[in-house]
């Protein structure tokens, strides 16, 4: 049994950051193995937007890890909580959703999560289930197992609290209203990014308030986005989502560095600490190319997300477009009489977002001083420039993102 519980420490602590404790989660495996009973792993999300990328299946893969031994996941969906507002890792708070948007939002969550997790070792749950029937008297409880002294060691609390920022109450209420679902599920584990070790940290002191054993508290890396800077994300546009075309995932992977492609590898396929580690080395050594682990690595995570005939179709297109210089057989097109003002010059920041190649004249004129957009292969490099449309035009932002113009 020793050996068992080692193989699967070993296999689940790796590429984690924090295990809280060690001790005491080897005690738990030891246990399980014993009674023959799968620990509770618990993960909460607020399904504050309608889609999941790459930077979420960082956690989802290690809750498929524990789902290969027999665990059971408890995902719980955070349908009370996204519309009261959390600000881990944000220095202001974020607004609360209304609850029509949040069961949008949840739908698409149920819909994307079993692309990665076991569904017959996952166990769905909103927290609403319990947080709709709680009365003052029990948030006033709630609320009496925490000081504010404690609350202040939150990291962004305590620098908001420094530099004058306003703190509600209610985020104040945030962590408790997370700690409390790990006391509700009786978690044995609960994971996040490392953003929410506090909140997690909070779980574990709320069920030992409630006279349960403390719940192992597991972080995992922040997945950074595309640009290799930044936590991905979808607002800051470095996101790769797991719903978005195969050639799109694909063009996307292709565009990011070779030291984020190594960072990929470790995060988001199955390959083991020891086998990433043999492949930086090959590169260094000149044994691999990066360019030929990049396309294997989009290939890989199109074909988890889709099959192997879309990620090798995705394959062949990059291969056309970007290493022939040809341009793709699907460029969406657009007449012109759907393009604002087409009967006479148009604003080339308003052309790009009519024609759906940036989301706002905004991110339209960034994309025009970073020399990113083309017409007819010329390089535009004024952002206030008028352009005369005509039948035929081809429109380039990017690598990846055309336009075309019809009668």
């Amino acid at each position: 049994m020793k050996r068992v519980v080692e193989e699967q420490y070993e296999r689940l602590k790796e590429n984690t950051v924090n295990f809280i404790s060690d001790v005491e989660f080897k005690a738990k495996l030891e246990t399980s193995l014993k009674t023959n009973k799968p620990l509770r792993i618990k993960f909460g999300a607020d399904p504050t937007a309608p889609d999941i990328h790459l930077g979420h299946t960082v956690i989802l893969n290690k809750l498929r890890q524990f789902q290969e031994f027999g665990h059971i996941v408890d995902f719980i969906i955070g349908d009370f909580t996204a519309m009261i507002g959390d600000p881990s890792g944000k220095s202001e708070t974020r607004k609360p959703l209304s609850r029509e948007t949040v069961i949008h939002n949840a739908k698409t969550y149920q819909d994307q999560i079993f692309k990665v997790l076991d569904r017959e070792k996952t166990i769905i749950t909103f927290n609403s289930k319990w947080f709709d029937t709680m009365n003052f008297r029990d948030v006033i409880q709630l609320s009496s197992h925490y000081s504010v002294a404690r609350m202040l060691e939150r990291d962004d609390f305590s620098k908001r609290y420094t530099n004058g920022l306003p703190i509600s109450i209610v985020e104040f209420l945030y962590p408790l209203i997370q700690g409390y679902d790990s006391v509700m599920l009786n978690a044995d584990v609960e994971m996040g990014g490392t953003d929410q070790t506090f909140n997690l940290l909070v779980g574990r002191d709320l069920q030992k308030a409630y006279g349960q054993q403390e719940q192992i508290v597991l972080t995992m890396p922040i997945l950074e986005g595309t640009d290799g800077i930044q936590k991905m994300s979808k607002s800051l546009g470095n996101y790769i989502g797991i719903n978005e075309a195969p050639k799109e995932i694909f063009g996307k992977i292709m565009s990011i560095s070779d030291t984020l492609m190594v960072r990929y590898y470790r995060l988001l396929t199955e390959r083991t600490a020891q086998q990433v580690d043999m492949m930086e080395s090959d590169i260094a050594a000149g044994k691999q190319h990066p360019m030929d682990l990049k396309k294997q690595l989009a290939r890989e995570i199109i074909t988890r997300f889709y099959d192997s005939s879309q990620a090798e179709e995705a394959h062949e297109e990059f291969t056309r477009v970007f290493s022939h210089g040809n341009l793709p057989d699907d460029i969406p097109q657009f007449p012109l009489s759907a393009i604002s003002g087409s009967g006479q010059s148009v604003w080339i920041c308003s052309l790009l977002k009519s024609t759906h190649l940036t989301a706002s004249t905004s991110e339209a004129r960034r994309m025009v001083q970073q020399g990113a957009v083309y017409c007819n292969n010329e390089k535009i490099t004024d952002p206030d420039a008028q352009i005369s449309l005509t039948e035929g035009m081809i429109f380039k932002v990017g690598k990846r993102r055309y336009a075309k113009i019809t009668s």
